[in-house]
């Protein structure tokens, strides 16, 4: 098999990750008594890309992991690796994201750009990433849908929960990213989950004369241990929040804008007509 699709430790967390899994991949190899070559053989790959894992330059799949352990057999210690591998593919951006989720008990949302990440179907994603300029490579694509993907889990996982209050611009229900189905689908998919006991959703109409918003999107994390944090993200920069001045500003802002949008209830009739419309 060749290295289509693998990829390169980026940053220094990914380095740690994929060094570490590395080393024990190696130790296992040499426990088995195999060189690299015949290990190659056994598993499908090219000696080349076995080298490249075991010094942590390439970040292995979970298939490859499973692979190596019935191989080596390691009675499952290198498949217990595949959740650190699977996070460690995902961009450094996407994994801050996904810990400040897993640590929050509420997190409030706008946007005005597009659907918020945790809200999005796949194909919308897909979509979404597919239109940035410079284009992505293909495998970059995957790489960052399937981080936005894993995000999704906080939302309606069995326990632990967070809460969450989004709100939405109408221009983002509107706007036909990925044409005409999969915006369908997309609003499909708001309407199932504004039904969740820990979910609000709002919209805030275009035809409104007041709007907080207009500075961009915007998101407030209340964490577990008291702290709370913003992230803002425009262009080419995506910024946490700490300073407790700006942090005020931006729970004002988001106050606003609730109060300015129309109810939850009311929300999901207008989402629901615009899925008519579309």
């Amino acid at each position: 098999m060749d290295e289509v699709g693998w990829e390169v430790v980026s940053d220094g967390e990914s380095i740690a990750v994929a060094e570490l899994i590395g080393r024990q991949l190696k130790l296992w190899r040499e426990a088995a008594g195999l060189r690299a070559v015949e290990f190659a053989d056994l598993m499908g790959y090219g000696e080349d890309l076995i080298h490249k894992v075991e010094r942590g330059v390439r970040i292995p799949r979970p298939e490859f992991l499973e692979r190596a352990d019935e191989i080596l057999h390691a009675n499952g210690h290198l498949k217990a690796l595949k959740k650190d591998a699977e996070k460690a593919r995902y961009p450094k951006k996407v994994r801050d994201l996904a810990k400040l989720e897993a640590q929050a008990v509420e997190l409030c949302a706008y946007n005005n750009s597009v659907v918020h990440g945790l809200l999005q179907t796949e194909e919308y994603a897909q979509a979404e990433v597919q239109n940035r300029q410079p284009p992505f490579p293909e495998s970059e694509v995957e790489r960052r849908v399937a981080g936005r993907m894993a995000r999704q889990g906080i939302v309606n996982g069995s326990s632990g929960r967070p809460v969450f209050s989004f709100v939405q611009c109408e221009s983002t229900l509107r706007r036909a990213n990925g044409g005409r189905m999969v915006m369908r689908q997309q609003l499909e998919h708001l309407l199932e989950v504004g039904k969740l006991r820990n979910v609000t959703i709002q919209v805030l109409p275009l035809d409104r004369e007041e709007n907080a918003g207009l500075g961009g999107p915007l998101t407030v994390f209340k964490l577990k241990n008291g702290t709370t944090l913003g992230h803002l993200e425009v262009q080419l920069t995506s910024r946490v929040i700490s300073d407790p001045r700006e942090l005020q500003i931006l729970e004002m802002r988001h106050g606003m804008i609730r109060a300015q949008a129309l109810t939850p209830r009311e929300s999901l009739a207008f989402i629901e007509k615009v899925r008519g419309e579309t």
